[in-house]
């Protein structure tokens, strides 16, 4: 890595970095860099996303990709590094973080479970009665019954929510939910002005993949690098390069 340490950037290039709140950005992406810069990716894998890069971005020819290059600033180098940048950061990710993804992601799990619900929402508590008496007898079905009554957003979506993860939800409505049966109507119950009628459709608790577990390693990556980057900051701050408030 050959980039200018931040404490040797130019005073007026500092004042500009603070002014639109780029210096944390700045600092955390020399953090990736540095962490990355000697992960090994095979040749193969490198031309496979470059090629798909191009794709994407409709460089067909030379040409294109020279104009792309002068339009964005970059040199060849500069793009390759890009392109390579994620690929760098998987492979980071999967050598120092692997082994604590599934610790993490136990701890990180009540949030990754995923549920489907109908959802009536009204302020009138006796509104909140007849419809799920009428719900209960079969007399409605939820989604004619949202669309005409219901006050919340879910007014929209027919009474349906999600799938959306259960943390998502108020903790008292999704205390209800991770404990109902799916398919069973809940009786009118209140949360602050809001008078609820719920039924939980589907519940999937996450599980432990493949994906899952490259997702809990890029997570504890990106902890990492904000926890690395604010330590930086602190240190510029308590040299007198940048401003504690930076």
């Amino acid at each position: 890595m050959n980039d200018m340490p931040v404490s040797e950037l130019s005073e007026s290039t500092l004042q500009e970095l603070r002014r639109h709140n780029l210096l944390p950005t700045l600092v955390q992406r020399r953090v990736v860099a540095e962490a990355v810069a000697m992960q090994t990716l095979e040749p193969a894998t490198c031309q496979q996303a470059r090629e798909q890069f191009f794709r994407q971005n409709g460089l067909q020819d030379e040409d294109a990709v020279q104009a792309f290059l002068a339009a964005n600033g970059l040199s060849d180098d500069d793009l390759n590094w890009q392109i390579e940048l994620p690929l760098r950061i998987r492979a980071h990710c999967d050598e120092h973080f692997r082994h604590k993804a599934e610790a993490h992601f136990l701890a990180r799990k009540n949030q990754l479970d995923q549920v489907v619900y109908s959802l009536l929402r009204v302020k009138d508590g006796f509104l909140a009665r007849e419809l799920y008496l009428r719900l209960d007898a079969g007399e409605a079905n939820f989604s004619d019954l949202a669309a005409e009554f219901s006050e919340g957003p879910e007014k929209q979506t027919s009474g349906i929510v999600g799938p959306v993860p259960l943390t998502q939800a108020h903790p008292a409505l999704a205390e209800r939910l991770r404990t109902s049966p799916a398919g069973q109507l809940m009786q009118p119950f209140q949360i602050a002005e809001w008078w609820l009628v719920a039924r939980l459709d589907s519940y999937s608790p996450a599980s432990f993949d493949e994906a899952t577990a490259l997702q809990m390693a890029g997570e504890l990556f990106d902890q990492w690098v904000r926890e690395e980057a604010g330590r930086r900051i602190r240190d510029l701050a308590a040299q007198g390069v940048v401003t504690a408030q930076a």
